[in-house]
């Protein structure tokens, strides 16, 4: 719930100030009411406005739930009143109760929503509108928990298949490093005293080892540094467009990220539609939880495109970001009126798609891994021995 601001006076005439919170304004000033503080000015503390960040998961029983009471006859408020109560996470069900709250006062059931996008993003809140409007708030709300749990399912799917090479190059950085910093400088020590010159891989290693202990520290600063300025420049819409564009180039993974997002755009696009949602106005939302900019100006250029009278797969065709079988199917959706059932169609085939490439990549990356692996191990072990074969060789002669 918000925080609120406020100045009084009390019965005795005294001027006071106070913080309090409560669901919204009207709840202030009944609280000073009761006090028997009358108020003088009350002000949303905006500064102490947090940012809530509630699981998926969380989101989806509660939508599930919210339906199940809804298809029953339950009010609207009796429902939040009975699932806020149940909620074990705090924050979720604060701001469960600022959305009953605001409905007791009048307000529609997504525009309560709207005032919480970190949690109810536009998306969830236009459905809503939809099924206010259409009277079928509860096959809404089924329909919405069924979508988020299908594309909470592809998010993971596609982010475990990029973690997990990373995980193990970072472990292998790890125990290369470990082995350059203590393990190399005890053989260092012991070839010293056998004197001599060493093999050119024994002494590329040894060098490395130093390099890796005098300037290790700097390299790690720089690697963060790095890492920072990319962050930095994806966040401009500049820097996100080049490195996105770069992204659906890149080997391997350019297959993956594309039919992700294809994914992505059908199902979404698809279960708006469907819930009465107007196509334009289903666009403009689709476009901005697309995940990759130059998809997202392929799908704003498909709304110009209809807003202009013409239709939505051409200027899909035209972007090159879209398979012609996507634009082809979406061309019969247009033709015969059943877009939305052709869009899920799309995306039920193209996350089957993803759970293949993403099993593909998977199978491709572990003994390619493995390799690069015993390589660089199997390099480092060969090179400190070679100095005690030829110390051996020369002590046989």
């Amino acid at each position: 719930m918000p925080y609120y601001t406020w100045e009084g006076r009390a019965r005795s005439g005294r001027v006071i100030k106070g913080e309090t919170q409560a669901p919204n304004i009207d709840a202030v000033y009944a609280q000073l009411n009761a006090q028997m503080i009358t108020p003088i000015k009350v002000v949303e503390a905006k500064s102490k406005k947090k940012k809530v960040s509630v699981p998926t998961k969380d989101i989806v029983v509660f939508t599930r739930q919210f339906s199940t009471m809804i298809d029953a006859g339950l009010p609207l408020v009796q429902c939040l009143e009975i699932l806020a109560s149940q909620q074990e996470n705090k924050a979720f069900k604060e701001v469960l109760l600022t959305v009953k709250a605001d409905v007791e006062q009048g307000s529609t059931l997504s525009d309560a929503l709207k005032k919480h996008p970190t949690v109810f993003d536009e998306l969830y809140s236009s459905l809503v509108a939809a099924g206010e409007m259409g009277g079928m708030l509860d096959t809404i709300l089924s329909r919405l928990a069924a979508y988020m749990e299908k594309a909470e399912k592809l998010k993971k799917r596609v982010k475990g298949a990029l973690t997990y090479p990373i995980v193990v190059l970072a472990i292998a950085v790890i125990v290369v490093a470990v082995i350059l910093i203590f393990v190399i400088p005890v053989f260092q020590k012991m070839f010293a005293d056998f004197g001599g010159e060493l093999p050119a891989p024994t002494q590329f290693v040894i060098n490395l080892s130093q390099g890796l202990k005098k300037y290790g520290i700097f390299i790690v600063i720089g690697i963060f540094i790095v890492i920072s300025m990319i962050k930095k420049y994806y966040s401009t819409p500049k820097g996100r467009k080049k490195i996105d564009a770069l992204l659906l180039r890149a080997p391997v993974i350019s297959d993956l990220i594309r039919k992700s997002s294809v994914a992505r755009f059908t199902r979404t696009l698809g279960t708006m539609i469907s819930s009465g949602v107007q196509l334009l106005d289903g666009l403009d939302i689709v476009a901005k939880t697309a995940g990759n900019k130059i998809i997202e100006e392929a799908i704003i250029n498909a709304k110009v495109s209809i807003s202009q009278g013409k239709t939505i797969a051409e200027p899909m065709g035209e972007s090159g970001v879209f398979p012609s079988m996507v634009v082809r199917m979406i061309a019969v959706g247009e033709a015969t009126g059943a877009m939305d059932t052709m869009l899920n169609k799309i995306a039920d085939f193209y996350e089957e798609e993803v759970d293949a490439a993403v099993d593909a990549l998977t199978s491709m990356l572990e003994p390619l891994l493995m390799v690069v692996l015993g390589s660089v191990l199997g390099g480092l072990i060969v090179s400190m021995y070679l100095p005690i074969f030829k110390f051996a060789g020369a002590a046989g002669g």
